[in-house]
């Protein structure tokens, strides 16, 4: 996630919709930084020792709280939530197991052929699985404050890059997921929904198989995601489509 937004933007804080926050540890002659964490709409402590998320946890704490969520390792996002709780907590939600997979090969499942990208014209047929998928993922409408404004704009400059992917049946979208942190080597699938109506029926597998299948084949991209330990139906999909779990995350849901 944070590696797409330095790839295109840098480090200027204007661009890069954050900043990039490095632990100083006085005195250390280390090549590779110690402690990483990124501010912006979330917070993002991407490594650090115990001393570098103290550090980390002062400066957030030295303004109002931003951040939507914190998310990333789960041992440095615990870590930090420890450091931030007395201030900011409780929080809506804590997320402490979270396994992140990935996959690099062919999907072990077909794709399904009729899953494509979704068309700027059809931003207003997606919208609303979209909206429907944020909501039972996040628990909030993401159209609270502003309308839905800020919402759909991300949702069409995602479809605009060709990162939104959709099954349709008579106009109505039936399986949905997107292509959100893109970076070099690594696509972050998200998103991930299908119409209630139509769920135990494969399209979830058969439809993210389409999406592994661009980034694998389309993209030359390693294809990761990450999911709810609870979700288990999710999690036997993924293993399924070939993905193997690399490393667990949590998010601290405001």
């Amino acid at each position: 996630m944070v590696s797409a937004r330095v790839e295109v933007s840098g480090l200027d804080p204007w661009r890069l919709g954050g900043e990039l926050w490095a632990a100083d540890y006085r005195g250390s002659r280390a090549t590779r930084l110690p402690g990483l964490c990124f501010s912006g709409p979330n917070l993002i402590p991407l490594r650090g020792n115990a001393s570098a998320l103290r550090l980390f946890a002062d400066r957030a704490l030295r303004k109002q709280r931003i951040c939507s969520s914190l998310v990333g390792p789960a041992e440095q996002v615990l870590g930090l939530w420890d450091e931030l709780s007395p201030e900011w907590g409780p929080a809506r939600e804590v997320r402490a197991d979270q396994p992140l997979m990935a996959m690099e090969s062919q999907p072990a499942v077909a794709p399904d052929q009729q899953v494509r990208a979704v068309r700027p014209e059809e931003l207003d047929r997606y919208l609303p699985a979209a909206i429907s998928m944020f909501i039972e993922e996040v628990g909030v409408d993401p159209r609270a404050g502003d309308g839905g404004a800020s919402y759909r704009a991300r949702v069409a400059e995602l479809i605009a890059g060709g990162r939104a992917f959709a099954r349709f049946e008579g106009g109505e979208v039936v399986f949905k997921a997107e292509i959100g942190a893109l970076s070099r080597g690594v696509g972050q699938i998200q998103g991930v929904w299908v119409h209630p109506d139509r769920r135990g029926r494969g399209l979830g597998t058969a439809g993210t198989a389409a999406v592994v299948n661009r980034l694998v084949n389309g993209m030359g991209r390693t294809a990761s995601l990450y999911v709810n330990s609870f979700n288990a139906p999710a999690l036997a999909a993924y293993r399924r489509l070939g993905f193997q779990q690399v490393g667990r995350y949590a998010t601290v849901l405001f």
